[in-house]
C-alpha cells in the first residue's frame, strides 16, 4: 500500500456504493472494534438515499463520531467521502487507507482549504455521498449541543441543488471524551444516530455569494440536526447558539491543551 494514491472523481461504485478496496479493507478492521466498545441505536436508515449525489451532515462531539458516522451510513448503503484533517493524511499506513478510500486532505484556516469546495462539488456531481460536520470541528457548547455552523456547507447544497440528509449523534463521547484520546472501553456504550427526511435550500438558491443568505441556511441545516438530537438526549438547547467567532477560543484544534489550571 505504498503507492501514491491520486484523488479520483469517478461515479461511486460497489456495494456499499462509493466503497472500493481500501475502504473495505478499513471497514473491515474497524466495524469489529466498534460493535466491540458500542451498542448501535440506530433510526432513520431509510432516509438514507441509496443513489446519487448527497449531503450528509452532522454534529461533532467526539474524536470517535467520524467512525460511527461512518459506520452508520455505510451500513445504509452509503461509503461517504470526507474533506478530512490534512493532520490524519500523515499517519503511516492510516493515511495511506484514507487517500485510497477517496477521502482528501484539506489544511484548516488556510487558503488552501478552499480548493476544499472545489473537491466536493466534483463528488456530488460523480454522485457520491458526502459527509460533512458543519461546525468544522468538536463543539465547543458547554453543554455540547451543535454550535454555530459555518456556511460552506450551505453554499455547496445551494451552487449544486443536492439534497441534505440531516443526522444526529449521541453516545460517543462517553467512549472518548471531548478533545481526550483515551478510551473509556467498558461498559459497553450506547450510540445513537439518527438520520432525518432529505431537504433542500430551494429558498436561497441563486444566492451563495449573499453573506446573510448563507447565514440563514446554515443556521436552518444546523436546526435540522439539533432537532434529531434533542430527540436521544436530555437537556434544552440553548436559545442561542455557541458562535466561535464571538469567543477568544481558538477556531479549532484542541483548545483545552492551553487552558491553565485555575
Amino acid at each position: 500500500m505504498g503507492q501514491t494514491v491520486e484523488i479520483s472523481y469517478k461515479p461511486p461504485r460497489g456495494k456499499p456504493l462509493g466503497s472500493n478496496f481500501y475502504f473495505k479493507f478499513g471497514a473491515s478492521i474497524l466495524i469489529p472494534i466498534l460493535n466491540l466498545i458500542s451498542k448501535k441505536v440506530w433510526r432513520g436508515g431509510d432516509n438514507i438515499p441509496k443513489s446519487g449525489g448527497m449531503i450528509a451532515v452532522c454534529n461533532h462531539i467526539s474524536y470517535l463520531d467520524p467512525l460511527t458516522f461512518t459506520h452508520f451510513l455505510y451500513k445504509n448503503g452509503r461509503a461517504p467521502r470526507y474533506l478530512g484533517k490534512a493532520s490524519l493524511f500523515k499517519i503511516p499506513i492510516v493515511g495511506q487507507v484514507l487517500k485510497g478510500a477517496g477521502q482528501i486532505p484539506v489544511e484548516r484556516e488556510t487558503s488552501d482549504a478552499n480548493r476544499s469546495l472545489h473537491h466536493a462539488v466534483a463528488f456530488l456531481k460523480a454522485g457520491h455521498c458526502l459527509g460533512v460536520y458543519p461546525e468544522g470541528t468538536l463543539t465547543r457548547d458547554s453543554e455540547m449541543w451543535p454550535m454555530k455552523g459555518k456556511t460552506g456547507v450551505a453554499r455547496l447544497a445551494i451552487i449544486t441543488k443536492t439534497k441534505i440528509t440531516p443526522c444526529a449523534q449521541w453516545g460517543a463521547q462517553e467512549i472518548i471524551p471531548p478533545y481526550s484520546k483515551k478510551i473509556k472501553l467498558f461498559p459497553r456504550r450506547k450510540v445513537f444516530v439518527t438520520a432525518g427526511e432529505p431537504f433542500e435550500l430551494s429558498k436561497w438558491y441563486g444566492r451563495e455569494n449573499e453573506p446573510q443568505a448563507l447565514e440563514e441556511a446554515t443556521e436552518f441545516v444546523m436546526s435540522k440536526i439539533t432537532e434529531l438530537l434533542q430527540t436521544m438526549r436530555t437537556g434544552t438547547p440553548p436559545q442561542t447558539r455557541f458562535d466561535p467567532k464571538k469567543s477568544d477560543l481558538p477556531r479549532i484544534g484542541n483548545f483545552k491543551k492551553n487552558l491553565k489550571p485555575s
